[in-house]
């Protein structure tokens, strides 16, 4: 009931303001000057007869019409446009009555037909409660469970995956430590830790992510995750031999139509190794999507400048297209940034990292790539 009271107190306060500039209008309205229009034309009668009988001067007499015939004149106009204000006065009137009882009688029919007026208003604590599937409210909630009971691994080991997806990198780092702490190390939650400190890192497989990862390696070796991340450590420090051995090994293990052999065979490539075979090598259709074949390479070479930018851009829109079909292909993604990036279309560029981030959220080459190119990653991967 009180509700409802302030709504009336406010509306009738909103009213009040808007009636305000129509109310002085009509105050404003010019007064009656029908008796002033009278006293001119008397005086008119009075300057004849003054005439007549020889007790003022005809040339003053003409002075004295020609004034008094101009005051009448204006008395006459502004009695005509008295009539008038009292037109646009009713006209205001009307406009008054529309705006003040319009808008308050299409809210309140809006209210009733849309809204739950007989639901009690919740405050935070009761959303907090029955979060429902509002995320935000889940990790709000999950949050102040913790902050009451820091001791819960369960909890921290919840959160962690949270965090990182929604590139809250240091409260992911801080979620997963704690998570190890209190629940003691398994391969999931290790790898999550590397991957942390590698998105932290630009990139960069540190110290600290070499030492989670092969920890996670050996509580799990079939897990081809941080095997991987093993071999980009390696990779990243020189150490081609040792990553190439460790992409190699990983490849041997995999089916061949795994999602990530395209990754790992181009690491293997990279570190001047024999790419594994796969149902695509050998053949044409194992080249990266978007890649020129040689017919395209020979035919470009005469081509025109804008003919050859024509050329590249349709392999892009194509690179894209077969992306937008079938977005399980890190591989794909980072060239897609990569050629909207040399393209100079950063806002295209922007837009294939958030996609390829909605896929492989966990990718710390996209995260590297996005760094390489000067495009913001925070925020980015919801």
């Amino acid at each position: 009931m009180v509700l409802w009271i302030v709504f009336a107190v406010l509306t009738a306060a909103v009213a009040a303001v808007l009636i305000m500039p129509f109310a002085r209008s009509a105050k404003s309205a010019p007064a009656d000057r029908a008796g002033e229009v009278e006293v001119y034309r008397d005086q008119l009668k009075e300057l004849e007869r003054d005439r007549d009988q020889g007790l003022i001067e005809p040339q003053e007499a003409e002075y004295a019409r020609a004034e008094i015939g101009r005051r009448l004149i204006a008395a006459a106009g502004a009695d005509g446009g008295r009539q008038q204000a009292a037109l646009k006065t009713r006209k205001h009137t009307l406009a008054t009555a529309v705006v003040t009882l319009v808008p308050p009688a299409v809210g309140l029919c809006l209210y009733v037909m849309l809204g739950s007026p007989g639901i009690p208003d919740q405050p935070l604590e009761a959303r907090l409660e029955n979060p429902g599937n509002n995320i935000a409210l889940l990790v709000a909630k999950a949050e102040r469970h913790l902050a009451q009971n820091p001791n819960d691994g369960a909890g921290w080991d919840l959160l962690a995956p949270i965090y990182f997806r929604s590139m809250r990198l240091g409260d992911a780092e801080m979620a997963y430590r704690n998570a190890i702490r209190l629940l003691g190390p398994n391969a999931m939650r290790l790898a999550g830790l590397g991957e942390t400190l590698v998105a932290s890192n630009d990139g960069i497989v540190t110290e600290d992510a070499r030492s989670a990862f092969e920890e996670a390696v050996r509580l799990d070796p079939g897990n081809p995750r941080p095997r991987f991340y093993v071999g980009l450590g390696l990779e990243q420090a020189g150490k081609a031999a040792e990553a190439r051995t460790v992409f190699e090994g990983i490849a041997k293990v995999s089916p061949p139509d795994a999602p990530w052999m395209q990754l790992v065979n181009q690491h293997i490539a990279k570190n001047s190794g024999t790419v594994a075979p796969g149902p695509d090598t050998g053949s044409e259709a194992a080249q990266a999507p978007g890649n020129p074949s040689q017919q395209d390479i020979a035919a470009a070479q005469n081509m025109s400048q804008d003919d050859r930018q024509a050329m590249i851009r349709g392999m892009v829109d194509s690179l894209a297209a077969r992306l937008k079909e079938d977005p399980n292909n890190l591989e794909g993604w980072l060239r897609l940034v990569r050629s909207y990036s040399v393209l100079g279309d950063k806002t295209k560029a922007e837009e294939a990292l958030k996609s390829g981030l909605k896929q492989f959220p966990t990718s710390g080459e996209l995260v590297a790539l996005a760094n390489e190119i000067g495009i913001a990653v925070e925020g980015t991967a919801q």
